[in-house]
């Protein structure tokens, strides 16, 4: 053989090799998205409006006010037509979430069926100084999901 069929002979297996890892990788990604689907399916049933705020252990004065503001709101004007849940995002169990919203710090999130509204600007600009505007921004998002 000469130098230049040797060349090609090793160019040829080297990107058989590099083919076969990308595919394999690719799999196990494929399954890892399954995965976190299955979670955000399972939780979300069609049709329904859930309101999630996820946190840190621990939080100031303004994440705290997003989500009293948020809970008060939804309670007295969506109780029966929006689920709230507020997650703290530094839980183990709540990863899966995480991952499926690509959550990665203070973040309110309104959300049904293949929609995500994400409010967290609304909320962490207005929540201490003018929840009114939080509130008509919530009443706003959730009567065009309804």
């Amino acid at each position: 053989m000469n130098t230049h069929t040797k060349f090609f002979s090793l160019i040829i297996s080297v990107s058989f090799i590099a083919l076969s890892l990308v595919s394999c990788n690719f799999d196990k990604q494929k399954e890892k998205t399954n995965k976190v689907q299955d979670v955000v399916e399972h939780v979300l049933p069609a049709g329904e409006i859930h309101a999630y705020y996820f946190h840190a252990t621990r939080r100031c004065a303004t994440c705290e006010a997003v989500e009293a503001v948020t809970t008060e709101y939804l309670k007295n004007n969506y109780a029966d037509k929006v689920v709230f849940t507020s997650i703290n995002r530094e839980e183990q169990k709540n990863s899966a979430l995480l991952k499926a919203y690509k959550v990665d710090g203070q973040t309110l999130l309104i959300v049904k069926d293949d929609k995500l509204i994400n409010l967290t600007n609304d909320a962490f600009l207005n929540a201490r100084t003018n929840p009114d505007k939080l509130e008509a921004k919530l009443k706003e998002t959730i009567d065009a999901l309804l």
